[in-house]
């Protein structure tokens, strides 16, 4: 099958990216090499196609870059503590943050991997693949645990799974009487968008657990699209497959330094989701994450965007923008009264959780250092 070949001829190597980049007359940094060794690289032909020039916002997104290697104050491989909000002895599958939903972990493979991505400690690392019965035991924890009304599958992408596969979690999920909602966290419409078009079997497999009655839970697609020239007739295609079962698509937007930190570019980016039927849901701090230190804007960009966006729009095309806190804090509404404000010289600013777990203080601007990453939080006494 064609969309198999997209991914199947995915730039990988150290090799195959100085061979493309020297076709693209690039300059090829040799310390690319370490970066690939630390963070996976995988860029298949469909998202490559979507470059159109040297670091455009596809090809920061993509591309690795030696300041991956880069130390920057504050971050680390873990900064919104999800391995601390792995249940104490329990499924290395469940992070249980909030006190009725968790996440369910099921695979560390994505059809592109994002540079900016969350979890690069851990996405692309062969030694960090769930295993069936770690799977288990996490489906097994939602069960026996009846607060949980929700569960995020999530990953990697779990789209990256067999059909098959994904079958059995998404069936054994549905059995569970006390969950409302079951939502798989995918950019799979995005970066490789064939998959969903032209596999018939996944299609078919889907449409089984779309529920038929309120006593099923309803099946959630959470995608994330960054940029206006993600949005094709392709990532059309595969979006009204999934419209087509029923199924409702929000959407998560992450704000990158040069790839859509920008008004305009953001407005462009909305308009064309609404386009798609998908809704708009977080615009993203970026998550103080080692390695994507060249990523991060300043607090008050994303707080100015959406309050640009207000009244230049549709309002249910306006992203909530919200701060993940380091430490396990949550996600924090930055407009919804849990900001102490963003200093007079818009330096940074206090966040207080919405899950009751304290203040953060978030610094601006971020700089880079040497050796470890060290935090520095005013509030810690």
């Amino acid at each position: 099958m064609a969309y198999k070949e997209i991914l199947k001829n995915s730039l990988k190597s150290y090799e195959d990216l100085e061979k493309w980049l020297t076709s693209q007359k690039a300059r090829v940094d040799p310390r690319l090499r370490d970066v690939i060794a630390k963070y996976p690289m995988r860029i298949n032909t469909y998202y490559l196609s979507l470059i159109e020039k040297v670091n455009d916002g596809i090809w920061k997104q993509a591309v690795p870059d030696v300041l991956e290697l880069e130390h920057f104050m504050d971050l680390t491989e873990d900064p919104l503590d999800e391995e601390g909000d792995i249940p104490l002895g329990g499924p290395r599958t469940i992070i249980h943050r909030y006190p009725d939903r968790v996440l369910l972990f099921v695979s560390i493979e994505c059809a592109m991997y994002c540079r900016f991505c969350t979890r690069k400690r851990k996405v692309g690392d062969e030694h960090k693949h769930p295993s069936a019965d770690e799977i288990n035991k996490g489906i097994e924890y939602i069960a026996t645990h009846d607060d949980i009304r929700d569960v995020l599958i999530s990953g990697g992408d779990p789209l990256l799974l067999g059909s098959k596969k994904l079958d059995d979690i998404l069936g054994r999920l549905r059995q569970i009487k006390h969950l409302d909602l079951i939502r798989i966290g995918s950019r799979v419409p995005c970066v490789w968008p064939q998959k969903i078009y032209e596999d018939k079997e996944f299609i078919e497999m889907l449409k089984k657990h779309t529920p038929k009655s309120l006593k099923e839970p309803q099946l959630f697609i959470n995608t994330h699209f960054n940029h206006p020239n993600e949005i094709t007739e392709q990532s059309y295609q595969a979006v009204k497959c999934l419209r087509d079962l029923g199924i409702p698509i929000g959407n998560q937007t992450v704000l990158l330094k040069g790839v859509n930190d920008d008004t305009d570019v953001m407005r462009e980016l909305m308009h064309g989701l609404g386009r798609m039927g998908i809704k708009p849901y977080y615009l993203y701090y970026a998550d103080l994450v080692e390695g994507t230190g060249h990523f991060r804007t300043e607090v008050y960009k994303g707080k100015e965007i959406c309050r640009d966006l207000c009244g230049a729009t549709t309002g249910f095309l306006r992203p909530t923008f919200v701060i993940d806190a380091q430490g396990g804090r949550g996600k924090i509404p930055v407009d919804l009264g849990y900001s102490d404000g963003i200093s007079e010289d818009r330096k940074g600013g206090t966040f207080t959780s919405a899950i009751g777990l304290g203040k953060v203080y978030v610094n601006d601007p971020i700089e880079r250092v040497e050796g470890k990453p060290v935090r520095y939080n005013p509030n810690r006494k």
